[in-house]
């Protein structure tokens, strides 16, 4: 099992379909103008495609803000890409950020996914 489906996993859900786009700040800025009338630069835009408990969606994520907020808050860019890989799978099974409760919650379930992350040797 995928460190994705363990987390897609434990909290109810099922892993169907997931793409993540990485590219630049420049793509990035493109799709949040035209999707969501945004003219922010932002490191991750989710297209949720979830059906049920099946979790599927495209996530787009800017390299160069996940490194830029790496620095910021002086983390490693792994743990920080690995931050925002989980944010857009956390969206695709209901959870926001667009309150201070929704972001305590969703920093919570960040950095429960991130310790769920580990490499066989």
């Amino acid at each position: 099992m995928t460190w994705l489906e363990t987390l897609v996993k434990s909290n109810g859900f099922f892993l169907g379909p997931l793409n993540y786009i990485f590219c630049d700040d420049t793509y990035l800025i493109r799709l949040n103008r035209k999707h969501l009338n945004h003219n922010t630069y932002t490191d991750i835009i989710t297209f949720d495609y979830s059906s049920g408990r099946g979790v599927s969606g495209d996530i787009f994520i800017s390299t160069e803000r996940v490194l830029d907020n790496a620095e910021r808050f002086k983390e490693s860019f792994d743990r920080e890409l690995k931050r925002v890989m989980a944010h857009g799978v956390l969206h695709l099974m209901g959870y926001g950020d667009k309150t201070d409760r929704q972001a305590a919650i969703m920093r919570k379930k960040e950095e429960e996914a991130i310790n769920m992350f580990h490499v066989e040797q």
